[in-house]
């Protein structure tokens, strides 16, 4: 079996995966503890308003209707209107405008332990037992060790008590902020349609550079306490991974054929320690689904994650449902990723051994 066909195959196993999840949403939104008609009209609703609301909902039908239904809306992303937190509004239209800031704070999250926990993890395999190496390590224990509901309220503390100081005031460094929370307005690409038929394509025209930079400087805080939990864990496995590849036989066998250090990290080191690290990065990136919720209710966010809170807390049951939805698919497109990236990573996915 190849590698391709491997992927084929790992890629078709999502569809029932898919539909199990929207089972699994089914139940949680018809069986659980909420009423959808006491969501939507409120306890004190008459016996004839509720019977018309049911019907409304299609809550007479037979189950298997209703399952069906459900599921083809879904799918179809028909996701019907907010109840409570955006009443009578389309999901769809809310998605529109609360998916852009998570993205955004996801986007820079994850470039955190990519580009900084990675490095520093390979950094200190390299030199083990040196004074960096201890550094990196200590450091990365300690920054996995700090939740993030603790680590966004420190930051807003220190942040905010730098205002007016003489020689640190992050309000001030760069673009000027009102407040170091808040929704970035992610206005500062101008932008442009092209009418491709079915669908238009957006396209740029335009940068705002003050736009961007305000944009950027508001996200960090949040999307560094995001992405530290992330940042110490690959920094940690990165190391590990390295120190495991460095002293492998065909390593050693390079070396003995006077292959150049610098060829042999490169060619041989790091590709390979990259194979453990798939999965851990791809895991860290369900955290960040879940972390969000919290990062951006503390931070006020108007993300995804900040909605799907409120959905909860005041029964919104169909806009929970959707973003329970949504995170679904990212994490199944996640999982396709992954597998993807382990097909080119390593050649010896989809043979027998």
């Amino acid at each position: 079996m190849s590698r391709w066909t491997y992927f084929l195959k790992r890629l078709l196993l999502s569809v029932p995966v898919l539909f199990l999840a929207l089972t699994l949403i089914f139940v949680l939104l018809r069986m659980g503890p909420i009423d959808p008609v006491a969501a939507r009209l409120g306890p004190e609703a008459s016996g004839a308003d509720a019977a018309l609301m049911r019907e409304r909902l299609g809550l007479n039908d037979p189950l298997w209707e209703q399952y069906v239904n459900f599921a083809w809306d879904f799918l179809t992303f028909d996701l019907g209107q907010s109840w409570v937190v955006y009443a009578d509004m389309e999901v769809v239209d809310v998605l529109s405008w609360t998916a852009p800031p998570t993205l955004w704070l996801g986007f820079w999250a994850i470039l955190l332990p990519l580009f900084i926990g990675i490095p520093l993890g390979f950094y200190a395999g390299l030199r083990p037992n040196t004074a960096s190496d201890y550094l990196a390590s200590i450091g990365g224990i300690l920054w996995q060790a700090m939740p993030n509901f603790w680590l966004s309220i420190m930051f807003l503390a220190v942040l905010r008590q730098t205002q007016g100081s003489d020689w640190f005031d992050w309000y001030e460094i760069g673009p000027d902020l009102n407040s170091v929370t808040g929704t970035p307005d992610l206005g500062f690409a101008a932008m442009n349609w092209i009418d491709a038929g079915i669908v238009s394509i957006p396209y740029p025209t335009g940068i705002d550079w003050g736009l961007l930079a305000h944009d950027i400087k508001l996200i960090l805080p949040p999307a560094i306490v995001l992405g530290s939990a992330s940042m110490a864990a690959e920094l940690r496995i990165g190391r590990t991974a390295i120190l495991e590849t460095i002293n492998s036989n065909y390593v050693v066998t390079a070396k003995a054929k006077g292959v150049k250090d610098r060829v042999i990290i490169w060619k041989h080191v790091f590709r390979n320690a990259l194979i453990p690290l798939v999965p851990v990065i791809t895991n860290e990136a369900f955290l960040l689904i879940g972390g969000s919720v919290i990062v951006e209710q503390i931070f006020n966010i108007n993300g995804l994650g900040r909605t799907f809170f409120r959905a909860m807390v005041q029964g919104d049951l169909p806009l929970a449902g959707a973003l329970l939805f949504i995170f679904t698919l990212i994490i199944i497109l996640l999982n396709i990723l992954q597998d993807f990236l382990y097909t080119i990573i390593d050649p010896r996915v989809g043979y027998d051994q």
